[in-house]
């Protein structure tokens, strides 16, 4: 039974849930309350427990009581926020904003005369509104009851006797000499009266005294005795006639709060600084004109290093952005927004700026956009990756393809600052679409940007894209019309010749780069030849590494025993030594016995050089040595023209250039590399001959040669009668070859001939001329110099 009656007793002490985790105890002096570290257990986010224990300080219980009630009535922007408060039988609790005691940044006087002039004009506007709004008494002004929030500004505590004057039962008249070292902060009047006295004075006489020891101990670091009071030490000289006019003896003649505040706000007081101005203006930023606008950011941008950092990150920070975001301010704020957002850590970046700048890019304000592409350097190292790549860059893109070209142009720029956190997919999937778009961009400079970017992004694309895609882009590039389109081309292959396999060097970048070497301008000239070294360098290093001859090497074969008669030394470097070289090759290679000619063969064995007898008698004025000696060399049948390697190259790159993305094009381009070597449909339409095999049947007679014109020389006349006719028909005939192009005309000189012809071709045996188009062949003309 008192086990049941000591559970249900102490359910009913612990009262009511408290919804925040207390955390480090706040060393807190000269005060009824113990000051603790909090969380609110909701969003973990920080707070101030102030705790009151009522079994150990039951007869100051009414103080803790009257602060409560006054703090959450009082609302002010230099009040301490109240966010919760709990009563029970055994304690008070006040969860309050994260504040820190005063007196800790005051006894390391790690604050500048700047600040403290700046908090004693926030602790003085909330005196004067708490007497003069309020018509209220502090009562308790001292070190001890101001405090710190998270944004650096001052918040006035210690409500223990805050009193309203209207009370006839205000706790002040009967408690206010129970708060901790009364005695040093109450004015003389009091010290001699008793805080009854104060009825019959002005109201603000007794807060008007303890402002002036709050601002000697935030000069001097340290709490004021008895002899210091009515000293100036360490007070700023513009400030002492003002501070002694807060300290007159004499109540009715002491200097209210509020008129001190005024007269430091005059034009040259000492409250006239940079700091307050500019807290004060930044409230009122989303209401200001364009020219006080940026009055007021030039002033911001001077005074940034006399502002506490907590200041700038907490109230001045959150009041740009809305500026930014709603208030019009532009690409301005936005430039002062990205000052202070340096001094943020990762945590506060990520939870402040963050959302906003995500937010600015789907913005379609071109100036804000401009705007946060120059300062995208600035904020890339505090903005995760997965923030980059899934909500920035979608929103980034649409930038490459903005009708005003300042905004194509500074996307492109803002590719090498943000290419560090795309993920490999985006790299060489949609980001290369869009600079593909921008490479046939109408304007000069951002084709220039654009080859740059590539250059510089090299290394971060897969390998298999830097075949496809740089290659392609920069030979493009190198026919630009725009000179400083073409030297950025060259520049980009120098800076990325590490990037391409030697194969490619070779049948792709160099022959691309020829063209630049005879290019007008001097510039481009000048890179070419230096990027044709780079590439040529490493070609003849990689050439250096291969074998002398990829064919097996294989012995001269000899025939029947011997070696063959006709040959050429393999290291003949002549002019002529590849011809005689392959000649002698087709000989050395020839294989089998040699044989007779076929018993029903007609004619007389002869050499190849000798011309074959003609059935048809032609005059020897018809012949020339020179048509004999061609004849003679040429004497076999031209092999039928077959695919060579030259053909097979250029199928290969062209099976090769159609894996290149479309949007790239083709680095074959020019009307070089399309034009047909030879005319494939007349190949294919010829008619497949039989490749003779070549057969000297012996050495080149030339002996035979002779004999074989002599004889054509002394064959017997014709008959009397048909000399004259035939030779008249055959000259005709020959004129018809020489003049004709493949048909006749229908003139009249073309009947005439046609007349002539029939009539000769009655008197000599008909001769068939072939109108099938020649073979071409490589050596038909090769001697004619020689003629």
């Amino acid at each position: 039974m008192d086990f049941l009656k000591s559970a249900v007793a102490s359910a009913i002490s612990k009262g009511p849930p408290f919804p925040y985790t207390f955390g480090d105890r706040v060393t807190l002096d000269q005060s009824i309350w113990t000051l603790y570290n909090g969380t609110r257990k909701e969003d973990g986010s920080h707070c101030s427990i102030f705790t009151f224990d009522i079994t150990t300080g039951r007869s100051r219980l009414p103080l803790a009581r009257n602060a409560v009630r006054k703090m959450r009535t009082l609302r002010h922007p230099g009040v301490l926020k109240v966010l919760d408060t709990i009563e029970s039988d055994t304690y008070i609790y006040i969860a309050t904003e994260r504040a820190t005691p005063l007196d800790w940044s005051a006894r390391r006087k790690n604050l500048s005369t700047e600040k403290l002039k700046w908090g004693l004009n926030t602790v003085a506007g909330t005196l004067s509104f708490i007497n003069d709004e309020a018509f209220s008494v502090h009562g308790n002004v001292r070190l001890t009851s101001v405090y710190t929030s998270r944004s650096g500004e001052w918040r006035l505590g210690g409500f223990d006797i805050l009193s309203s004057m209207k009370e006839d039962d205000a706790i002040i008249f009967s408690m206010g000499s129970v708060t901790p070292d009364s005695g040093k902060y109450v004015p003389p009047e009091v010290a001699k009266s008793g805080w009854d006295t104060i009825k019959r004075h002005p109201l603000s006489a007794v807060d008007s005294y303890g402002f002036a020891l709050l601002a000697f101990e935030v000069f001097n670091g340290c709490l004021i005795n008895s002899d210091a009071v009515g000293q100036t030490k360490n007070i700023p000289p513009a400030m002492h006639q003002s501070y002694r006019r807060l300290l007159n003896q004499n109540p009715k003649a002491r200097l209210s709060v509020s008129h001190f505040r005024e007269q430091g706000r005059r034009n040259g007081g000492f409250f006239d600084t940079p700091l307050i101005k500019l807290s004060e203006g930044i409230e009122s930023l989303g209401l200001k004109s364009d020219g006080e606008r940026e009055e007021f950011l030039s002033e911001l941008d001077g005074v940034a290093n006399g502002f506490p950092e907590e200041y700038f990150s907490a109230k001045v920070l959150p009041e740009l952005l809305k500026s930014v975001e709603f208030g019009g301010g532009g690409p301005k704020v936005f430039a002062s927004v990205m000052k202070i957002g340096a001094r943020l850590s990762d945590e506060e970046y990520n939870s402040k700026l963050t959302p906003v700048i995500v937010r600015l890019f789907a913005n379609p304000d071109r100036a804000i956009r401009v705007c946060l592409l120059d300062h995208l350097p600035d904020m890339i190292e505090h903005l995760p990756q997965k923030i980059v790549n899934d909500k920035i860059f979608p929103q980034m893109v649409t930038g490459f393809s903005d009708v005003a070209p300042v905004v194509r142009e500074q996307t492109v720029k803002a590719v090498l600052t943000i290419i560090s956190k795309l993920s490999d997919r985006t790299v060489n999937g949609e980001l290369l679409k869009h600079l593909a778009k921008t490479s046939n961009d109408e304007q000069p400079g951002i084709r220039t940007n654009t080859t740059i970017c590539l250059g510089k992004i090299a290394r971060s694309l897969g390998v298999n894209t830097r075949q496809k895609v740089l290659i392609a882009a920069f030979c493009r590039s190198l026919r630009d019309p725009f000179v400083h389109a073409r030297n950025a081309a060259l520049l980009a292959l120098a800076a990325t010749s590490d990037l391409f396999t030697e194969d490619d060097c070779a049948n792709r970048v160099l022959p691309a780069l020829c063209p630049s070497l005879i290019d007008k301008e001097k510039l481009v000239r000048e890179q070419a030849s230096k990027t044709f070294d780079i590439y040529l360098l490493r070609i003849r290093k990689h050439a250096s590494t291969l074998p002398d001859s990829a064919l097996p090497p294989s012995a001269p074969t000899a025939v029947n025993g011997a070696m063959p008669r006709i040959g050429t030394p393999q290291t003949d470097t002549g002019w002529a030594g590849w011809a005689i070289s392959s000649f002698t090759n087709k000989m050395a290679t020839a294989s089998g016995d040699m044989q007779a000619k076929p018993p029903d063969a007609k004619g007389e064995a002869r050499a190849s050089s000798v011309p074959a007898p003609s059935n048809t008698a032609k005059p020897a004025a018809a012949s020339t040595v020179s048509q004999l000696h061609r004849q003679a060399v040429t004497g076999a049948p031209a092999p039928v023209l077959t695919r060579t390697t030259t053909d097979q190259f250029f199928s290969d790159a062209q099976d090769e250039d159609d894996e290149i993305d479309l949007a790239w094009g083709d680095t074959g381009d020019d009307s070089f590399f399309n034009a047909p070597l030879q005319s494939e449909a007349a190949i294919e339409t010829q008619p497949l001959v039989a490749v003779s095999e070549f057969n000297d049947g012996g050495e080149p007679d030339f002996e035979g040669w002779l004999k074989a014109q002599a004889e054509a020389k002394t064959k017997p006349p014709l008959p009397k009668g048909l000399s004259k006719s035939s030779g008249l028909t055959n000259g005709r005939q020959n004129a018809i070859r020489s003049t004709t192009t493949g048909h006749v005309g229908s003139g009249l000189g073309a009947k005439k001939l046609a007349k002539t012809t029939n009539a000769a071709s009655k008197t000599t045996v008909p001769k068939v001329i072939d109108t099938k188009p020649k073979e071409p062949s490589g050596d038909d003309d090769w001697g004619d110099a020689w003629d």
